[in-house]
C-alpha cells in the first residue's frame, strides 16, 4: 500500500492524533522528497494549481521560510499573511479572518498561533486543510516529524532508542510532540531540565524524568537540546544564564557519558553558550543542519498527502 493510500486526514494538528502507520507515511513519503531539494531545478509539479495560505501570527523564522520553500518546490501558489498585515490588528476574531479567506477557497491553511488549540478551532470550521505550525506550548509535529526524519536517517530505525531532550520543558511545544511520535514508534525517551521548568505529568506521556545532564544523557543514542524561551516565561525560572549553562549546556566534556556514536539535535533557534558548547554544535556529531534540510522534505510531505486526502474526498 502506498503512503498517501494510506492518508485519508485532512488536517495535520498534531502528533498525539497520529497512529505508527500514519507517522511512517509521512516519513517515507518524505525520504522520496528529499530528492527533489537535491536537483538541478528544485521544482515539481505536484501541488499545481493548489492556494496555500501561511497564517503566522508569532515570529518564524525557520518554520516559515521552509513551508514558503516547500511550497514553491511543490509548485503551489501561496498567500503570506502575519498579525501585523492582517484584520486581527484591526479586532477582527481569528475565526472570521478564516472564513473570510475560506471564502478565497483556499486549499490549505497553515497556522501558527500563541493559543494552544487555535490550529484545532479553525479545522473544525473550514474546508480547507489546516496544518499546525505551532500552537502555544501544545504542539509543534512538522518539527517532530523532521526530527524524527532525521534521526531515522543516521539510526536507520526509532525503535529502541534512547532519546534524552534537555532544556526548558514546561514552555516547549516540540518537546510534546516529540514524545508522542518517538514513544508511538519505541523510542525511550528521557526530559531533563531545571525543576522550575519541569512540568507535572511529563511521565504520564511516556517519558523518564531527570533533574541531571549527565543523567540523563547517559547511554543516550539521540540527545536533543532545546532553547530558554525567555519570552514565555512570566518570572525568571533560573538564577543566571551561566549558572544554567554550567548545569545544563552540553559541552564535550558531558556529551562523553553519551554513546560514541550520539547524535545531537536542536530544533532552534539556537543559544550557543546557554544550552550548548559550540564546539557540540559546529562537531561531528551534530545534526541540526540536516535538520533545517529535511524540514523541507518532512513540510511538502505533509502538503502532499493532505491534498490527496481532498483529492479523495471529492
Amino acid at each position: 500500500m502506498t503512503a498517501d493510500a494510506q492518508w485519508s486526514r485532512k488536517d495535520l494538528l498534531g502528533i498525539a492524533d497520529l497512529s505508527a502507520g500514519e507517522i511512517g507515511a509521512i516519513l517515507d513519503t518524505a525520504e522520496s522528497f528529499r530528492e527533489v531539494s537535491a536537483r538541478p531545478i528544485k521544482k515539481v509539479p505536484t501541488l499545481r494549481g493548489k492556494t496555500v495560505v501561511n497564517l503566522f501570527f508569532e515570529p518564524s523564522t525557520r518554520t516559515r521560510s521552509s513551508f514558503e520553500i516547500a511550497q514553491k518546490r511543490l509548485s503551489a501558489d501561496n498567500i503570506n499573511f502575519s498579525i501585523s498585515d492582517s484584520a486581527l490588528s484591526k479586532g477582527e476574531s481569528l475565526v472570521d479572518t478564516a472564513l473570510n479567506l475560506q471564502a478565497m477557497q483556499p486549499d490549505l491553511i497553515v497556522i501558527r498561533h500563541a493559543h494552544a488549540g487555535a490550529p484545532q478551532m479553525l479545522a473544525r470550521r473550514l474546508q480547507a486543510g489546516v496544518i499546525n505550525a505551532g500552537d502555544g506550548a501544545h504542539e509543534h509535529p512538522t518539527q517532530a516529524l523532521l526530527d524524527a526524519l532525521t534521526i531515522r536517517q543516521h539510526k536507520g530505525t526509532l525503535a529502541g532508542l534512547k532519546v534524552a531532550i534537555v532544556g526548558d520543558i514546561e514552555h516547549s511545544r516540540v518537546v510534546r510532540s516529540n514524545i508522542h511520535l518517538l514513544t508511538r514508534m519505541g523510542s525511550e525517551v528521557t526530559v531533563a531540565g531545571p525543576r522550575t521548568m519541569m512540568p507535572v505529568g511529563m511521565d504520564k506521556l511516556g517519558a523518564r524524568v531527570a533533574y541531571d545532564l549527565e543523567e540523563a544523557i547517559a547511554g543516550a543514542d539521540v540527545i536533543m537540546m532545546l532553547r530558554i524561551q525567555l519570552e514565555r516565561q512570566t518570572r525568571m525560572l533560573f538564577p543566571s544564564i551561566r549558572e544554567y549553562f554550567l548545569l545544563f549546556g552540553l559541552t564535550l566534556a558531558r556529551l562523553a557519558a553519551a554513546r560514541e556514536d550520539a547524535i545531537i539535535l536542536h530544533p532552534g533557534p539556537m543559544n550557543r553558550g546557554v544550552e550548548i558548547a559550540s564546539e557540540v554544535a559546529d562537531g561531528e556529531r551534530s545534526v541540526i543542519l540536516e535538520q533545517v534540510a529535511n524540514g523541507v522534505a518532512v513540510r511538502m510531505a505533509v502538503m502532499y498527502l493532505l491534498s490527496g486526502a481532498q483529492r479523495g474526498a471529492a
